[in-house]
């Protein structure tokens, strides 16, 4: 486990694909606002260096001790949404629209994704100013799995996709 000061010095792919605006202290109030939650120091941290887009190969997976439509191992990290409205790129802001669009439980913020998974922020347990857990949400099973019991563990834990057996064969049929 890496700590987040030195993920956080690595996180970022180079590349502009994916990234918005410079964050600023008014678009975090901004969307806070909009999401109805604290977003995690330790995200904002991340957004500050670069506000979203493709996540190092060092860090653009996450080990799971249980299978998941993904894999039997291992959920896909590799790129985080920003905050902003920049057209044609999805953003943390759309949250309430793909929530709706998904079917997913609230209160959410989603970090990353395609429409058949998800990885978001769960304030479910904590309420919306407390330090959500990171859970992977699989449209297709209908299944949830709490990855992190923050966000700073998960970041902490990411690791790279290609140190996984993908061999191994998929986990669909679970």
């Amino acid at each position: 486990m890496a700590r987040f000061d030195e993920v956080l010095a690595t996180f970022w792919a180079d590349g502009e694909y994916g990234v918005q605006p410079l964050l600023t202290n008014e678009t975090v109030r901004e969307a806070e606002r909009v999401l109805g939650v604290t977003l995690p120091s330790a995200l904002l941290d991340l957004l500050r260096v670069q506000n979203g887009g493709v996540v190092a190969a060092d860090h653009d997976a996450f080990p799971t001790g249980q299978p998941t439509s993904w894999s039997q191992d291992h959920v896909p990290f590799d790129a985080l949404m920003g905050i902003g409205g920049l057209e044609g790129m999805t953003s943390l802001l759309d949250t309430p629209y793909l929530v709706k669009e998904w079917g997913l439980s609230s209160p959410i913020v989603l970090l990353s994704g395609d429409g058949h998974c998800w990885i978001g922020l769960d304030y479910r347990g904590c309420g919306p100013d407390g330090d959500p857990s990171v859970t992977w949400f699989d449209i297709e099973l209908d299944t949830e799995l709490t990855l992190a019991s923050d966000f700073r563990t998960f970041v902490e834990n990411l690791t790279a996709a290609s140190g996984f057996d993908l061999d191994s064969g998929d986990s669909t049929s679970i």
